[in-house]
């Protein structure tokens, strides 16, 4: 493995592993306040201790969060110097900004953590939401980092020198509120049906079932409102993906000619060599009203890209096309779930009907790597698109495979440590909780 090549691996395992923790640092806090909500509005205890169990949650991910967004901001430095040399002074602002919300954050969840019996309950519970607010905003933060990446701005490039820097035009870029909004959607879409299914998992299993009926009622309402408005987010992002980066909306759809009626592919096998994609079905004219709003108007093939800016087709496609379809399955089961709300009560006692949701525990996770896949393989071989290669922004420093493989035991550590004590939480809920 060369040392380029050992870089970009370390970065996508820091990021893989990141955006977990991350998507449920920004969503499980919300959770919480709800449950806490409910608890002062109802006096059930039940709710209470809903709130208390996901608090211990919302800490264990906090803490990991932490130390991987921490290794992620060294990484930035040690792995992409030229990058950082060039590209912190205009969008720093973002990064900043985060830090602010992460420190608030901390200081919220340690009032809400040992603030129990000691706080007045209502400014007890605003500290809760002040957690979940923060997170959001963090997460919200960061991507608008990564998405003046795929669509800089804030400064003029002449010859070879960034000059008339404006970090707030540079946060505000054209691509940061679609990504915002697409990957806040799919935080809650997949955290909401990760908790769900954990719970539905224990109710099919019987045990508490009071105390896991509540929780599963809580986080299913967040995760499948969230299913049901992202392809509506995924669509302005696609829209504008195909506007600002033509190579990774081509790679998205395995799109290699350039033609009217541009169809849309479902599937397939791309076959770089010759130019074609095998074993797919295909919608002409589709692909241009997506992107266009008419189904004449041919939408930029990798025809029209030169060969040494094109990304990886197949891992682009193979991504994208995994992320619709993980999405599209969401989407159905939150569309029985409120159904069954609306005309079938009867099926939310149902062994299959939770057992849909058991299913669908980890795949709101798998959509969001897929997801972030696409975003950064679709970029390359740009770090800030059109304006630096990614081979020119990687350290010289040798020896970075050692790094990658040190980094890789340690997120694996870090993970195996996070299941046994999720695992251990769930397994103290009592009894007493089911009365």
């Amino acid at each position: 493995m060369n040392d380029f090549l050992a870089a970009r691996s370390q970065m996508a395992l820091s990021l893989g592993f990141h955006i977990i923790y991350s998507c449920i640092g920004m969503v499980m806090p919300v959770f919480m306040a709800i449950s806490h909500y409910k608890w002062i509005k109802t006096n059930d205890h039940v709710y209470k201790n809903i709130t208390q169990a996901w608090s211990k949650g919302v800490a264990i991910f906090f803490a990991t969060g932490a130390v991987s967004g921490t290794m992620l901001s060294f990484e930035l430095g040690l792995l992409w110097p030229k990058f950082m040399e060039h590209a912190g002074p205009i969008f720093g602002m973002p990064f900043s900004f985060e830090g602010v919300a992460f420190f608030i954050e901390a200081i919220a969840l340690g009032f809400f953590l040992y603030g129990w019996n000691r706080l007045n309950k209502w400014f007890h519970w605003v500290t809760g939401i002040v957690v979940g607010v923060s997170g959001v905003i963090s997460g919200i933060l960061v991507v608008s980092a990564n998405s003046w990446m795929n669509s800089p701005a804030g400064f003029d490039y002449v010859n070879g020198q960034y000059i008339n820097i404006d970090p707030l035009k540079a946060m505000f870029n054209e691509a940061w509120f679609s990504e915002a909004l697409h990957m806040t959607i799919a935080a809650f879409a997949a955290t909401g049906f990760a908790v769900a299914g954990i719970h539905a998992l224990m109710i099919l299993l019987k045990r508490n079932v009071n105390f896991h009926t509540k929780a599963f009622k809580i986080a299913i309402v967040f995760g499948a409102v969230a299913a049901i408005l992202q392809p509506l987010s995924g669509d302005i992002s696609a829209k504008g993906a195909a506007r600002r980066q033509p190579a990774k909306s081509a790679a998205m759809e395995a799109n290699y000619h350039t033609v009217p009626y541009s169809p849309l592919l479902i599937g397939g096998i791309p076959d770089t060599l010759n130019k074609k994609v095998d074993y797919g079905i295909e919608i002409p004219g589709l692909l241009s009203f997506l992107v266009y709003d008419d189904f004449k108007t041919p939408v930029t093939g990798l025809d029209k890209i030169p060969q040494q800016y094109q990304p990886n087709v197949p891992v682009t496609h193979y991504a994208f096309q995994l992320m619709v379809a993980i999405g599209m399955f969401l989407l159905l089961i939150a569309l029985i779930y409120f159904f069954a709300l609306w005309k079938k009560k009867e099926w939310l006692t149902k062994d299959w009907f939770f057992k849909l949701f058991v299913i669908a525990t980890p795949l709101g996770f798998i959509a969001v790597e897929a997801g972030w896949t696409v975003t950064e393989v679709g970029r390359q071989p740009w770090i800030i698109q059109g304006v630096m290669l990614t081979s020119q922004a990687v350290t010289p420093m040798p020896g970075i495979q050692y790094s990658f493989y040190l980094f890789t035991f340690v997120y694996f550590t870090l993970s195996v440590a996070v299941v046994f004590l999720l695992s251990r939480q769930i397994k103290m809920v009592p009894e007493l909780y089911d009365r």
